[in-house]
């Protein structure tokens, strides 16, 4: 396979890209080489600069679930484009695009549209901050919410860890109101309420995303939630990633709890960028106009993404592809395991509704800290493998893979013989 033009890309990009990447994941720096540029996609596939077409399980980390260039979406954006881009005022569509998001999440009145899942999670937090009238919140090690200040904390070991920055540029006092607990370990949520009664709430991922795919143990997101009530505090869950991917609505459905504020993005949008926070009306009230919390954006409600987002969700929820999501994530699952165990290498995998993750480990991978047992020089020689054989990954062990409705039979019986290919060369490592 030839990526002759992507490297020119590549070393033109330096010049004036800071790595040539605007988001550092795309730099592929845990695999190495060079990234990819991509020219574009239909439906299941993307081809890159040099004509190489893959089975794509990015999916630009989750929106286009629909496939890339659905019929729908493509005829209502250039619908809406012909009307104009921005307009800095109301619409019609971002009332409608509000009903079909509040009425698929029962714990949502009102919502606000912002434009990425890094707003609506920083504009979540302020809302409960000014809702409990409390300052702290408390996050999980390998939950990833978005690049601002206060969230971007290195978890360290033990319940006691001081929170220290995660990222140069952050000063230690932008996170010393963020306390650092264990996914699937409610004793270490615990302890901060113990410690401190000015907890304003706990934002989590109510399946982990950005860790791989982890998802929360026996009654661990019920009880999560009494314990914050138990503390005045509000329950956050940053479905950025989940929201629309394994149901019509959220996880917190499936895994039955109902969060206090709820964060969206990536589907809602329909592959442009788009954030939302919401939850029942007696905290919406806080958030301006109505109240004292905050927060504007000139291109929030933005009429494309509008567009985009509305056929989106009519076109999903018209599909309920939910129940195929999961047979295709089992049976990729199956595949896995059974051709692991063929070349004798130690895989785990984890999946949720249209999200999955083989993780290079004998452990069951419950949390970070799990996750972190995998052999990450085995999943480079994995990806690198799998891209030779035409299905692309997201460049890193702790991503998910995403599963678009335009998956055919066709793309799921080469991506068995890729990753047949894949783990023996990993077994010859």
């Amino acid at each position: 396979m030839n990526f002759k033009k992507s490297q020119k890309l590549y070393n033109k990009g330096l010049v004036n890209l800071v790595g040539a990447v605007n988001s550092p994941v795309r730099a592929f720096a845990s695999v190495g080489g060079n990234p990819l540029f991509i020219e574009k996609a239909k439906g299941s596939k993307i081809k890159d600069v040099d004509g190489n077409s893959y089975v794509d399980f990015v999916l630009s980390y989750g929106p286009m679930i629909l496939g890339h260039r659905h019929k729908k979406v493509q005829k209502a954006i250039e619908k809406a484009l012909k009307n104009g881009y921005s307009f800095g005022a109301s619409t019609a569509n971002e009332i409608k695009l509000a009903k079909i998001v509040c009425d698929a999440f029962p714990g949502m009145d009102k919502v606000r549209f912002v434009n990425s899942g890094t707003e609506a999670v920083l504009s979540g937090i302020r809302l409960a901050r000014a809702y409990t009238g409390k300052d702290k919140i408390i996050k999980f090690a390998g939950c990833y919410h978005g690049h601002q200040d206060s969230l971007l904390v290195a978890a360290g070991s033990g319940l006691a860890t001081l929170s220290l920055p995660g990222s140069k540029g952050v000063p230690e006092g932008a996170v010393q109101n963020t306390l650092i607990a264990n996914y699937n370990d409610l004793d270490s949520v615990k302890a901060h309420f113990d410690k401190h009664d000015d907890i304003a709430g706990v934002i989590i991922e109510p399946v982990g995303g950005n860790m791989g795919v982890v998802v929360p143990q026996n009654d661990f997101l019920k009880e999560l939630k009494d314990l914050a009530h138990k503390n005045g505090a509000v329950l956050i869950a940053d479905e950025v990633m989940t929201g629309f991917r394994s149901k019509f609505g959220g996880a917190q459905e499936l895994l039955e709890v109902e969060a206090d504020i709820t964060c969206l993005g990536k589907v809602i949008g329909g592959g442009f960028p788009v954030g939302a926070y919401g939850a029942r009306n007696e905290i919406m009230e806080n958030v301006a106009p109505l109240g004292g919390m905050y927060q504007a954006g000139t291109l929030s409600g933005n009429p494309i993404a509008m567009a985009a987002g509305i056929s989106t969700l009519t076109e999903l929820k018209k599909q309920n592809p939910y129940e195929k999501f999961n047979k295709i994530a089992e049976e990729i699952e199956e595949y896995l395991l059974s051709t692991a165990k063929k070349y004798a290498i130690e895989l785990s995998v984890n999946r949720f509704g249209s999200m999955i993750n083989p993780f290079f480990t004998s452990k069951k991978v419950t949390n970070f800290e799990e996750a972190q047992t995998s052999d990450t020089k085995k999943f480079a020689t994995f990806f690198w493998e799998m891209i030779k054989n035409g299905v692309f990954l997201p460049p890193s062990q702790f991503e998910a893979w995403f599963l678009s409705s335009a998956l055919s039979d066709k793309d799921l019986k080469k991506t068995k013989q890729a990753i047949d290919k894949a783990l023996k060369a990993v077994s010859e490592m």
